[in-house]
């Protein structure tokens, strides 16, 4: 692992800092706001319909690169990049938007009180985006530059490669773009013409209640690869321990009788291992990823506090923004920063229309940043698509609602002002992971940090605007918490604050997952990918730990060489580390097949477009076809003649 001091050898990007190329064009800027919108309607559906969303800075990259340099013929890697900047901006602020803000449509109708203002949740989504980028400046050199070669930022790296290959083609764009065409057609296959089903599961025959499942998707392969067997380990261990220890046992102690654990309405001999995962296993991996958050924040207080005194020192010492340092070490003002803040925390404090008071824009001040700079980290280690933003917002909602019912603050105002410091919060954390993925593949390719910033705000705006008009519209369609739209993050949000408000949380379960996460630190294991794999469902860890396992046999080929050693470096070592370029290469296209193609099907379902097959080949075609996307990985790989 690359040490991060002062006397390592400095990060040479792509284009270097004294080559000037466009890069905040009214082309990019149009381009990125257009699929600021595309992506963050696309993926509100999805997110609503499934619970999760896709990333989406690849997809806008291969997008960006096929307009710009396809049809406009221009050629610049750094327009390119801002595009994708500007546009993943949409499909973030869409996941905190849509986790938190349909429990409000769903409160109000309950209430007989109609549907939330499309000026309300335009402010609250806008207050949350402007902060979680805001929040994410000061930490771009802690977390980007520092952490360089700690972090990988598989999504942010993957973006890069992408941007890399279609700069340079040859063998890197073949390798890329390969992937993408496999990548796209295996998830129209699945998802599209639902030939086979893309998640397939069993139960464990003489073990009550323990099953395994995958998610057989391109995507979750590919970011395995670039995470390598180590996280990817760690996260499957998570995983194992919900899957293989807390939800058998559950099940066990439910089959003694009809026994009616809250939050669950039925007795547990009902739930299957799905209910009880659904019901408890998530307020445990709750708890234990908020214990790694606060661990991860206390042992980051250092490094923190030295990013903001080397910020203000730069600001001190460049002026306005920093001019006179590199363009490559350029950042936002620190004083535009510091006032983006302050009047954004003041406007929540006094404005009617977003309804927190002056303690909730504390709390958003104090846990906003709180939970920018753990996002910021846990996207850095296990990538945005594993980042647990809704568990952080559990976290969040708890303790907020606390304290607005000891000060008197419940009842139907105080669940509405708990949810929109939630939501606040869960945006900024979508945000800022966002934010520091985009900057990562800045740094890699050579973009201008401070212009990044800006696009991530206009991004930021342009996603806010329209947020609001597909929350109402989706809604209007088919009801959130229906069977259509089921909404399972808003509703298990609107659970807790209940939960809260009546004295009927399940705390239990809370610091069971804490008592995990300790014992986890004591055993001088990372806490956060550990406790990510406990909070998601084990179907999302199995594929991952896939394709890390072919990504450590390439690792340990390397270590036996010595490759590692550039003073050592030897023909066989090139050779492997040009295989693990290569597999970078290929898993970067798988992700960005899906992510287009994910895409394409969210448009379709909204449009009702149907292009079922009706034939499904079962779970034996599952998995026959991730028999050969492991193949065709391992080909680009560990099986690459050198």
């Amino acid at each position: 692992m690359e040490k991060t001091s002062s006397v390592k050898e400095e990060f040479k990007p792509f284009i270097s800092a004294d080559k000037i190329l466009p890069e905040f064009t009214m082309t990019s800027i149009l381009l990125g706001i257009l699929l600021a919108v595309v992506f963050g309607a696309a993926n509100a559906y999805l997110g609503l319909k499934v619970g999760m969303t896709i990333s989406a800075s690849i997809p806008a990259a291969v997008i960006s690169m096929g307009l710009i340099r396809g049809v406009l013929k221009k050629e610049s890697i750094l327009e390119n990049n801002m595009v994708q900047t500007i546009g993943s901006a949409g499909e973030s602020l869409a996941a905190g938007a849509i986790f938190t803000l349909p429990a409000l449509y769903i409160w109000l109708e309950e209430w007989n009180m109609g549907t939330p203002s499309l000026l309300t949740i335009t402010t609250i989504a806008l207050c949350g985006g402007i902060l979680g980028v805001l929040f994410m400046v000061p930490l771009r050199k802690a977390l980007i530059v520092k952490e360089h070669g700690v972090l990988p930022y598989p999504e942010g790296t993957a973006c890069a490669e992408v941007l890399l290959a279609g700069e340079e083609g040859g063998d890197k764009a073949k390798a890329c773009f390969t992937g993408l065409g496999i990548g796209a057609l295996y998830k129209f296959i699945a998802d599209g013409l639902k030939l086979f089903p893309s998640e397939i599961e069993t139960s464990i025959k003489g073990y009550k209640g323990a099953a395994i499942g995958a998610d057989v998707l391109p995507a979750l392969l590919g970011v395995g690869f670039i995470i390598g067997p180590t996280i990817a380990g760690y996260m499957l261990a998570g995983a194992v321990i919900g899957w293989f220890a807390l939800i058998p046992l559950i099940a066990n102690i439910g089959s003694m009788g009809d026994i009616i654990m809250y939050p669950a309405s039925v007795p547990i001999s009902e739930l299957g291992y799905w209910g009880i995962w659904d019901s408890y296993i998530r307020y445990v991996g709750a708890g234990a990823v908020a214990f790694g958050g606060v661990f991860s924040l206390i042992k980051s207080l250092p490094l923190i506090v030295q990013t903001f005194k080397d910020a203000m020192k730069d600001y001190s010492a460049g002026g306005s923004g920093g001019l006179s340092l590199k363009r490559t070490d350029q950042d936002m003002s620190m004083k535009i920063v510091l006032i983006g803040i302050l009047v954004i925390v003041l406007s929540m404090m006094m404005l009617p229309i977003i309804p927190v008071g002056f303690m909730g824009a504390l709390m958003i001040a104090v846990f906003g940043f709180f939970f920018a700079t753990v996002s910021s980290r846990i996207v850095g280690l296990v990538g945005s698509s594993s980042n647990p933003v809704s568990g952080m917002t559990i976290a969040t909602l708890i303790i907020t609602a606390i304290v607005f019912k000891s000060t008197g603050n419940d009842g139907q105002t105080g669940m509405i002002a708990t949810l929109t410091v939630g939501a606040i919060i869960c945006i900024i954390a979508a945000m800022a992971g966002d934010t520091s993925q985009d900057l990562k593949t800045g740094f890699l390719v050579g973009a201008t940090p401070k212009k990044q910033q800006y696009g991530e705000l206009i991004g930021s705006l342009a996603a806010a605007l329209a947020i609001g008009f597909v929350l109402t519209l989706l809604n209007q369609a088919w009801g959130f918490g229906s069977a259509d739209l089921p909404a399972p993050q808003a509703t298990l949000m609107k659970l807790v604050i209940e939960g809260v408000m009546g004295g009927s949380l399940p705390w239990a379960l809370v610091f069971t997952g804490v008592g995990i996460g300790v014992a986890i630190e004591l055993l001088g294991l990372p806490v956060l990918p550990i406790a990510i794999g406990l909070y998601l469902p084990i179907h999302l860890s199995t594929p991952i730990m896939v394709g890390g396992v072919i990504r450590g046999m390439l690792d340990k080929k390397l270590n036996k060489v010595g490759g590692e050693e550039a003073v050592h470096e030897s023909k066989e070592a090139r050779g492997f580390k040009n295989k693990i370029e290569t597999g970078i290469l290929y898993a970067s296209g798988l992700i960005a097949g899906e992510g287009l193609i994910g895409i394409l099907l969210a448009v379709f379902a909204v449009a009702g477009l149907n292009v079922n097959l009706g034939i499904s080949l079962g779970q034996i075609g599952s998995i026959a076809f991730f028999a050969l996307l492991i193949y065709s990985l391992m080909r680009h790989s560990v099986l690459k003649k050198n």
